[in-house]
């Protein structure tokens, strides 16, 4: 691959940065002397993620769209008119090969000047139910990278190319489980039932598991758990023998390998991870994002054998069933296993490097 200048957008939670930075890094990787040019928006998760990771970064002044009244969105068309314009001398001045959006606030004005200004684009969708910008831009956007099937349904289909979502590099090859179950100090042999709520924690899982940790101990499950850093304090001090409780857990090749069996949120990030991964599941969708797109994940993994499904008002009544059904049905088990892995790829980032490629 020649070395490009590649501008790319995505932002607002790590759902978004991370196949940024990785759509970046390989980008790097096949040839060292392209120069990468990140735009996110002013005051978002990205503006600090992307210099950590090395790369450099603008800001526009783009914000959401409030769906419930506030006088905020009075201020909406002039924060898209300026992020255009913001937009518009960005790409003058950097002069990009191609665009890449991975979603976000940001996404949205640069894709849709780089449209104008006849720059090639390219639009990586993570979730199976896309956001309405990613529905306008991709009526001119050069390739649409999805995860899922069927999103004919919002994008023009001859433009649609199912690569996944990029994975962490260090989940290609997991460590033994036995160290990675000795490394979070928890008996090597005994199965492990492993809880992440996404970065920040689930306050509805974790009430979940306080209240069903004796039907766990039945189960004879060993419990390695995120409650995330806003709920840790509260938390702490169930932690025992058999229950490790982490505010964050930064070794997720260590996690995944030392579970035997996940409860999850399912972001599209998460969900391409944990089909890679391949271990039985059950998936708690949060109820609290855009267009409940988390469930519309989770039910894609379903209709395929790869997951059991509970929605967060659901989880009183179903979750005792379904945890028993997991752990003790074998049959169940390693249909979930041969679903997972037909749904996995793992080499996602290099097929969308080729639809990159491509279109340059």
């Amino acid at each position: 691959m020649k070395p490009i200048k590649l501008i790319v957008s995505g932002g607002g939670t790590g759902g978004h940065i991370y196949p940024a930075l990785a759509i970046a890094s390989e980008v790097k990787m096949h040839a060292p002397d392209s120069e990468v040019l990140f735009v996110g928006a002013v005051g978002k998760m990205e503006m600090e993620k992307v210099p950590k990771a090395g790369f450099p970064i603008r800001a526009l002044w783009i914000s959401g769209f409030q769906r419930s009244f506030t006088l905020k969105n009075l201020l909406f068309p002039l924060k898209v008119l300026v992020s255009l314009v913001q937009a518009f001398i960005l790409l003058k001045q950097f002069k990009p090969h191609i665009v890449v959006g991975t979603g976000g606030f940001a996404s949205g004005p640069v894709l849709q000047m780089a449209q104008w200004l006849k720059l090639p684009t390219l639009i990586q969708e993570q979730n199976s139910y896309p956001g309405i910008t990613n529905r306008i831009l991709s009526k001119k956007v050069g390739a649409i990278c999805v995860a899922f099937e069927g999103m004919e349904r919002f994008f023009p289909a001859q433009k649609i190319k199912i690569t996944g979502n990029p994975i962490r590099a260090n989940l290609q090859q997991l460590p033994p489980a036995e160290s990675a179950k000795a490394h979070f100090g928890l008996e090597l042999k005994k199965p492990v039932l492993a809880v992440i709520g996404g970065s920040l924690g689930a306050k509805s899982i974790n009430e979940l598991i306080v209240k069903q940790l004796p039907t766990i101990q039945k189960l004879n499950l060993q419990i390695l758990w995120q409650c995330g850093a806003l709920y840790y304090e509260k938390y702490k001090n169930l932690a025992a023998k058999e229950i490790v409780i982490r505010p964050f857990i930064y070794e997720m090749d260590q996690f995944y390998s030392a579970s035997d069996f996940l409860i999850s949120r399912a972001g599209a990030g998460s969900l391409s991870e944990l089909s890679c991964i391949a271990k039985p599941l059950i998936l708690v969708p949060s109820p609290n994002v855009t267009a409940n797109h988390q469930f519309h994940n989770a039910m894609a993994l379903v209709r395929k054998g790869g997951a059991f499904v509970i929605e967060e008002q659901n989880l009183d009544a179903d979750f005792e069933g379904l945890l028993k059904q997991l752990v003790t049905d074998t049959r169940i088990q390693k249909e979930m296993k041969t679903a997972l892995k037909g749904i996995a790829k793992p080499e996602a980032t290099k097929a969308i490097i080729n639809e990159l490629k491509g279109l340059l």
